[in-house]
């Protein structure tokens, strides 16, 4: 397949939405430092991804043509398989738009490599270029992931690249049933996290390390952290703050996913469930009385273009 465009993907910086929330920039500087913050790290952000971001603009520019688009509008922007996908931001906006590309590929650029952790985003906007001409000669290296699924037996679905997570949208406890292993239980809890191989190291890896700090009041020992470690096709589910009680219980807290073991999830709650992906908490799925979800592997698959 020719690629014919590229789309740049970016998101808006801290500064950007200050400014949206009190109208200019002054408004904004003088609520952050009436607070005793420091405004001048909103505005060296901002100027650092902005020169990266027209730095790959005009390199891009001389190769093929292109357009930028804001995350906002990931969800209704329809890719195909004529174009590149660059993303330049934080690693979790390369997790906001991989689920809606279906192997289209991406290169991933960090704008502030100072700033950043940059485990998914392999190029920076002085060697990125590169990376592009091969995707248009057909000639590049990459690697897929798996992507998480959430199907209700309404049809609906929705995919996540680093987690999933089943609950409700306040802080009250979620209220539902579920079924790992041919067992099932009522639960009530904090929700459910089902992370990807790729989301180990993010939302589930912050949930272990409670754990681990958790546990040294527990056992006094001098044992290492250890990191879960999944297969690309495996998914991990875990119960945050299961509650047992007469009607719950809190025996089936976590467990491994694949394409042959599945969880099926029915909603107990009237009002208030939902299901999102990668912190996308505007990208939902309702999760009330009466829906069931089948979490899974999908057939989808993300390919980040690698060096």
């Amino acid at each position: 397949m020719k690629i014919e465009y590229a789309i740049i993907v970016k998101n808006k910086t801290r500064l950007e939405t200050l400014i949206e929330r009190f109208n200019t920039k002054g408004q904004a500087k003088f609520y952050i430092e009436s607070l005793g913050s420091n405004f001048e790290d909103y505005e060296i952000e901002h100027y650092n991804f902005n020169h990266s971001l027209s730095l790959v603009q005009r390199h891009l520019s001389k190769i093929i043509k292109n357009k930028i688009i804001d995350r906002s509008f990931l969800p209704s922007f329809l890719f195909n398989e004529n174009q590149v996908v660059l993303v330049i931001g934080q690693d979790g906006l390369v997790a906001n738009t991989a689920k809606y590309l279906n192997e289209i590929p991406i290169v991933a650029i960090n704008p502030d490599s100072e700033r950043y952790d940059g485990i998914l985003l392999p190029f920076t906007p002085d060697n990125f270029i590169a990376a592009v001409e091969k995707v248009i000669t057909n000639s590049y290296n990459f690697k897929t992931a798996t992507l998480a699924e959430a199907r209700l037996n309404d049809g609906q679905r929705i995919l996540a690249f680093n987690d999933l997570f089943i609950g409700v949208s306040s802080h009250i406890s979620a209220r539902y049933k579920i079924t790992y292993n041919n067992t099932t239980e009522e639960q009530s809890s904090s929700g459910i996290i089902v992370s990807t191989q790729a989301g180990s190291t993010g939302w589930l890896s912050s949930i272990f390390n409670m754990s681990f700090e958790i546990h040294k009041f527990i056992e006094k020992d001098n044992r290492k952290k250890k990191a879960v470690k999944l297969r690309d096709t495996q998914l991990l589910f875990i119960v945050r703050e299961a509650f047992p009680s007469k009607r719950t219980q809190a025996d089936l807290a976590a467990g491994i996913l694949s394409e042959k073991a599945k969880l099926i999830i029915e909603s107990l709650m009237p009002v208030h469930g939902v299901i999102f992906s990668d912190g996308i908490e505007s990208d939902f799925l309702q999760f009330n009385s009466g829906a069931i979800a089948t979490i899974t592997t999908a057939k989808e698959k993300a390919r980040l273009v690698v060096n």
